[in-house]
């Protein structure tokens, strides 16, 4: 079976060999290819080659599409992103400096138009063309309910979105709306076949389950109504968000949900159980520090709590550029070891 078929069949509980091992290396494709990361990250080829170079070395079951999440910001008029070669990429210059830009505050016609669209393109152009049929190529989306802490900053965001005029807050989150789907549409018609559906706000975590369900359940609702969400993974960081999965099942119709490593677990896989996918993820900023038998020991943990009963996938968050590459290979080769079902 190609991973493809095997993420497929973890999904709706068919036979297969193993369960689905994904690795999300985001800032090591820079150190991949001897490249400064603004020079790598401008160009969706290299972004592209190392991926699939770190795929053939490492031999997990999905590669990324994602430059940084700022790219969004970019797209829509964002003229700085701030570059470290030894950190994650960030906005430096915020497209809406005072709420007063949000009526100027425009999202373009077409993003696909965009300079800051090509790169994308051709790195899903590339990947789509290479393992398209195989692989599971994976793309990020952020809710709309988040992309305003791209264009404003979160503090500024989180004051609008809890104390604002209301008014103001939804003529922003309609724009954003409206980007979201151009988005998810651009990704799927260029070769994404997972999307990863991103906010904090859908987490307990940050706000309370009052606000999600009032607020930024319908918004999340308007963004994933084109298109369906059969290819939709809920994700929320790297926040615990069991306390929404029945929200999620319920009111959007998400069935894959990527778990937080500061959640239970067990009790996540009982809420989803053969409903839809449970992503087990290993807490990777501990995977700086730990020795390879301490990562052993914990992929072992959790692949024997998520792989009963089947509908299971491993994972990790964002792999810091600090873990050292002998503890990614020590993860994914025990992630095999214990998560074969035959």
């Amino acid at each position: 079976m190609t991973p493809l078929e095997i993420l497929a069949a973890a999904k709706y509980g068919a036979p297969a060999p193993r369960i689905p091992i994904f690795c999300n290396l985001f800032d090591q494709g820079a150190r991949e290819l001897d490249m400064r990361a603004q020079d790598y990250f401008a160009r969706g080829d290299c972004v592209a080659e190392a991926q699939l170079q770190m795929l053939k070395r490492f031999g997990h079951d999905n590669v990324w599409s994602l430059h940084y999440v700022g790219k969004e910001a970019e797209l829509l008029g964002c003229k700085k992103i701030l570059f470290a070669d030894d950190g994650v990429p960030n906005v430096e210059d915020f497209v809406i400096k005072n709420w007063d830009d949000i009526a100027k505050f425009e999202v373009p016609t077409d993003i696909t138009q965009q300079q800051a669209w090509q790169a994308i393109a051709d790195c899903l152009s590339i990947l789509r063309t290479e393992i398209g049929q195989t692989h599971a190529i994976c793309a990020y989306v952020t809710a709309s309910t988040t992309l305003p802490a791209l264009l404003m900053g979160m503090d500024n965001w989180m004051e609008l979105f809890l104390t604002g005029p209301a008014d103001l807050r939804d003529e922003l989150l309609r724009k954003c709306v409206d980007f979201v789907h151009q988005h998810i549409n651009a990704l799927r018609a260029a070769g994404a076949n997972v999307l990863m559906y991103s906010t904090p706000f859908g987490s307990p975590y940050f706000v309370g389950n009052k606000i999600i369900e009032e607020i930024v359940l319908p918004w999340m609702k308007l963004d994933l109504l084109p298109g369906g969400v059969a290819d939709v993974v809920y994700y929320c960081g790297m926040a615990p968000f069991n306390g929404v999965i029945d929200l999620a099942f319920d009111q959007l119709g998400i069935t894959s949900h990527y778990i937080s490593p500061l959640a239970d677990l067990a009790e996540a896989k009982r809420l989803i159980d053969t409903r839809g996918l449970t992503c087990g993820v290993i807490d990777d900023i501990k995977m700086i520090h730990w020795t390879e038998a301490e990562i052993k020991s914990e992929v072992k943990r959790i692949i024997e709590i998520g792989k009963q009963g089947g509908h299971f996938l491993f994972g990790n968050g964002v792999m810091p550029l600090a873990v050292p590459e002998a503890n990614i290979k020590a993860m994914i080769t025990a992630a095999f070891d214990y998560g074969q079902l035959t």
